[in-house]
C-alpha cells in the first residue's frame, strides 16, 4: 500500500473529528514547494480540494500563481499540519489535531527528492517546524521572514479574519508579499 493509500485510510483521530477522517492532503515526489497550513476548513472537508475556500484564493494570490499552478502536485504539495477538519470552537475552527503532524509528516517530506521551499503558514506550523520561534509573536516572526530562507517561508494565515491583521501590518502587502512571489517565480521557473 502507498503513502497516500496509507494517509487516506487513516482514522488516528476519528473520535475527535465532528464529521468524521477525510483526510485533504496532495503530493508528489517531485513537488518544490511544501505549503505546511493548519487544517481544512468545513467547506475543503466537503469538496475533498485543498484550499478550496476564500483563504485559498487570498494564498494564491500571495503566491502570483493560478489554481492550475497551485494544484499541479508535480510543483507543488500541500501537507497541513491535521488533515481532517478539526470542527468549530469558539472563534473559528479549533487547531490542527497534532497526530497527523507526528504520524505522518517525516513519511510525507522523504517520499519528496529535493524540495526546494516550505511555506510555513500560521503559528501551528511554524511552531512545529521552527520550534525555536515560539518565544516570538506571529508577526514578529512574519515580520523576520528572511531569517528563514531560503528553505523556509513564514506567513499569516491568508483567512479572510485575518484582515485586520494585514490592515496593521501593512508592511506585508508591501514588502512580504513582492518577496514571496519572487521566490515562488523563481523556485517554479515561472519568468
Amino acid at each position: 500500500m502507498s503513502l497516500h493509500q496509507e494517509i487516506k485510510r487513516c482514522t488516528i483521530c476519528s473520535d475527535h473529528l465532528p464529521l468524521g477522517p477525510r483526510p485533504v492532503v496532495s503530493w508528489s515526489s517531485s513537488s518544490k514547494i511544501v505549503i505546511i497550513g493548519q487544517a481544512p476548513g468545513i467547506k475543503v472537508h466537503t469538496s475533498g480540494i485543498p484550499w478550496d475556500d476564500k483563504s485559498g484564493n487570498n494564498l494564491r494570490d500571495w503566491m502570483g500563481i493560478n489554481e492550475e499552478q497551485f494544484y499541479n502536485n508535480s510543483d507543488i504539495a500541500i501537507i497541513p499540519m491535521g488533515f481532517c477538519y478539526p470542527g468549530t470552537g469558539k472563534s473559528g475552527d479549533l487547531p490542527p489535531r497534532p497526530e497527523c503532524a507526528s504520524t505522518w509528516h517525516r513519511a510525507v517530506i522523504q517520499e519528496l527528492i529535493n524540495p526546494d521551499l516550505f511555506l510555513l503558514i500560521g503559528k501551528y506550523a511554524q511552531n512545529y517546524y521552527l520550534p525555536e520561534i515560539k518565544k516570538f509573536t506571529l508577526t514578529e516572526t512574519v515580520k523576520n521572514y528572511k531569517n528563514h530562507l531560503p528553505k523556509y517561508f513564514v506567513l499569516p494565515h491568508p483567512s479572510p479574519r485575518n484582515n485586520i491583521w494585514q490592515a496593521r501590518n501593512p508592511w506585508f502587502k508591501k514588502e512580504v508579499i513582492p518577496e514571496l512571489k519572487n521566490t515562488i517565480n523563481s523556485v517554479l521557473k515561472l519568468n
